[in-house]
């Protein structure tokens, strides 16, 4: 800033600097500061913000940077080979299940219902980190905007926790199917599968509403770069200027709910189905009986397994390379594997997929 220009700044009255552009850049706020030394009034409540914001840990991020395949610079483009077949397939496949479930009226039942609303729930969910990763893999500048980054955690987490509490659904649907062959459809009707889904979406709605707004209001500092490859809870308060021990407990309370209580109501739910099973008094009745709860278990261990990993532990405990190994497992590898889960081992479904290709 010239001598005169710092001048005049300082003969333009203190309620009209902001508005005749005396706070407009970092050295103009230092002279404003300076000439306001030798007055007996404090500059204007403006220019002590801007000044904060610029002297302080905290700035206004704008973007952040992808750091999570960084160490393996010379392998991304083989990975961009080896994950898109991957992705495809998993499109594919889920997109026959769901197809497949529609077409045949020999699956319009509950277990069917709820297998559709999940293949469409990986689908959404790998949609919402599978292409932006691809992209970056062969992108020089891997980033993605501040306003990006929340509404891509925000859908993360909402289909996330709705996929628990989906999946404690249909452990429930497997209790009634078991334990009460008689009333399975008076108890699992139309309405009741349509609520269960509905209160699972909510319960997913609410929960990633409050973490999202949780994170995205705290102080990011100038350092924008995630050691992640998508916008995950971990990586993102890594970069935050400071974060209180409240929030992270909060965080950690709701993490808690989300993987804690579905996983209670599934144990409960296959502790009166084995009960039940143990009563049968045929092996084969007790073989197919326990057939149809598998693959929902196969699922659901590894399901929980992972976000246990990821989200149930101390932060001291963190690992930027651990958390882009687990997190490539359920956003690729899970979502590939599930269908394959459910349709290769039901004989059911097969039969009806012969009905609909021919």
């Amino acid at each position: 800033m010239k001598e005169s220009s710092f001048r005049e700044c300082c003969e333009v009255p203190k309620t009209r600097r902001h508005l005749s552009g005396c706070v407009s850049s970092r050295r103009e706020v230092f002279c404003l500061s300076e000439c306001d030394s030798h007055s007996v009034t404090k500059p204007p409540q403006h220019a002590y913000y801007v000044l904060s914001m610029e002297r302080g840990n905290g700035t206004l991020v704008t973007e952040f940077v992808f750091l999570g395949f960084s160490s393996l610079a010379g392998l991304q483009r083989l990975l961009f080979v080896a994950f898109l077949p991957l992705y495809l397939f998993t499109l594919g496949t889920n997109a026959i299940i769901v197809s497949t479930i529609v077409l045949d009226r020999a699956l319009h039942a509950p277990m069917y219902f709820f297998l559709a609303v999940l293949s469409c729930s990986e689908t959404c969910y790998t949609f919402v980190i599978v292409p932006k990763m691809l992209v970056d893999l062969l992108a020089q500048k891997k980033t993605i905007s501040f306003l990006g980054c929340a509404i891509q955690m925000f859908t993360f987490l909402f289909l996330g926790c709705s996929h628990s509490f989906l999946l404690a659904a249909m452990g429930y649907d497997r209790y009634v199917a078991i334990c009460n062959p008689l009333r399975y459809t008076e108890l699992m009707g139309h309405g009741v599968c349509v609520g269960l889904v509905a209160a699972a979406c909510a319960c997913g709605f609410t929960i990633a509403q409050i973490i999202t707004s949780m994170v995205f209001h705290l102080p990011f500092r100038a350092s924008n770069q995630l050691r992640h490859y998508f916008c995950d809870i971990a990586p993102v308060l890594a970069v935050a200027s400071h974060h209180s021990r409240l929030s992270q407990l909060v965080i950690f309370m709701i993490g808690v709910f989300v993987l804690v209580i579905p996983l209670l109501l599934i144990l409960i739910s296959y502790i009166r189905i084995i009960s039940a099973i143990l009563k049968i008094p045929s092996s084969t009745g007790r073989y197919k009986a326990f057939s149809t709860c598998a693959s929902h278990l196969i699922v659901v261990t590894v399901h929980y397994g992972c976000a246990s990993f990821i989200y149930l532990r101390p932060k001291s405990s963190y690992s930027s390379s651990q958390d882009t190994l687990i997190s490539v497992s359920y956003t690729i590898l899970t979502p590939l594997f599930n269908p394959m889960i459910y349709s290769l081992r039901n004989q059911e479904f097969k039969s009806a997929l012969r009905r609909v290709m021919g």
